[in-house]
């Protein structure tokens, strides 16, 4: 009864959610004239858009479709990290989720190379270089870690194609996704895409690709099944045709034309000096960064201009342990084999950092850096 009592003499009103009965309704006092909810909101949204200058990006999510508003990148980030920070953990499930740790950081602070590198010098020539793809059990803590990383960096629609059941990968499906901005949805509306070439005849020139689409994608080259490719879509294409159209890239044009992070590539080292020398890029690394609890403080570093900037962790035993195992190179302190040997994290309350809290440390320090030397590269006011 006492329910039914205030339904017939209450009602909800506005989004605010008061309660207002009818005996209210006839005293009501003279308000001002207010604006509208929905010019208030314009208004507002105008302002802020006009006062800030950052880039954004927005997305739609009834249609799935993404605008990025990024400026090109022409410079790279790399991160040189020892395979045997995995030694550290007990299990292979905590193995595998500390693995996780480190590919997120990559992402978040949108690092395009991670080199895994040999502190103890063991590692043959025939395992270094550019990691391709998934290799056989093995104990080696530098390839499982280069094993897990390349799995997480690749779209989820083409892993069943590149990474077939391994014992490494076991508890890869139990770690928390990157979300990266080239793992794209079925039906995001952007420029370019990761896909695969298929082993199908197309009946014209070209190959036929999964890129992760509603239809597949017809690119301008004919390659053989089973390559992993960049793609971009052509702009041009109806809804009605049975294929999409696209064009073969380089794995850096997203990067480079739109400023989009395009995820990172793996390599593995058999050295410290290997990680350093060995730089795919050409010209090498013009810049380097070693990090160290003894290096000086990050307070007061001012980057330089660079193409290509490389930041080394150490293991447990920090870079100094690595210096000493490389028989490559004859040099006595640490500190001469960077450009700067810097610490990011000042007056630690613990003894030890690991290495995953390092770099989460280190790249959140030294990204402004990077940003306020690429500005002053560009001309930009800071």
């Amino acid at each position: 009864k006492l329910l039914g009592e205030l339904s017939n003499k209450y009602y909800i009103m506005g989004k605010l959610g008061k309660l207002h009965g009818e005996k209210a309704s006839k005293h009501k006092k003279p308000k001002r004239k207010k604006k509208s909810d929905k010019v208030a909101i314009e208004e507002a949204t105008k302002s802020y858009l006009e006062t800030s200058s950052e880039p954004r990006a927005s997305c739609d999510h009834n249609n799935q479709t993404q605008t990025v508003n990024c400026t090109r990148r022409s410079y790279t980030v790399s991160v040189a990290v020892p395979g045997s920070i995995l030694n550290n953990a007990q299990s292979p499930e905590l193995r595998t989720y500390l693995a996780g740790q480190i590919a997120r950081a990559l992402v978040i602070f949108q690092v395009d190379e991670v080199v895994i590198f040999d502190e103890c010098g063991k590692t043959i020539d025939d395992d270094a270089g550019e990691f391709t793809g998934i290799t056989r059990k093995d104990n080696d803590p530098n390839k499982v870690l280069a094993n897990i990383l390349q799995y997480l960096e690749c779209p989820q629609y083409l892993r069943k194609y590149f990474f077939p059941k391994h014992p490494d990968l076991r508890y890869a499906g139990l770690l928390n996704p990157l979300n990266s901005t080239h793992h794209m949805l079925i039906d995001e509306d952007v420029p370019y895409r990761e896909g695969v070439t298929l082993d199908r005849p197309t009946g014209k020139k070209g190959s036929l690709t999964n890129c992760g689409m509603r239809k597949e994608v017809r690119i301008d080259r004919q390659l053989q099944p089973g390559l992993r490719v960049t793609v971009k879509l052509d702009s041009h294409d109806t809804s009605e045709s049975k294929t999409y159209n696209g064009t073969v890239v380089s794995v850096d044009t997203p990067r480079m034309d739109t400023g989009i992070y395009w995820g990172y590539r793996v390599r593995i080292a058999r050295s410290l000096g290997a990680a350093i020398t060995e730089c795919p890029f050409e010209g090498g690394y013009d810049l380097s960064l070693g990090t160290s609890d003894t290096g000086e403080s990050i307070e007061d570093l001012n980057l330089p201009s660079f193409k290509h900037i490389l930041i080394a962790f150490g293991g447990l035993s920090g870079l100094e342990a690595a210096l000493e195992s490389d028989e490559s190179l004859r040099i006595a302190d640490i500190r001469s084999l960077f450009d700067y040997y810097i610490n990011t994290c000042p007056e630690q309350g613990s003894r030890i950092i690991r290495t995953e809290e390092a770099m989460l440390i280190s790249l959140a320090a030294i990204r402004p850096k990077i940003i306020t030397a690429t500005n002053l590269k560009m001309g930009k006011k800071i």
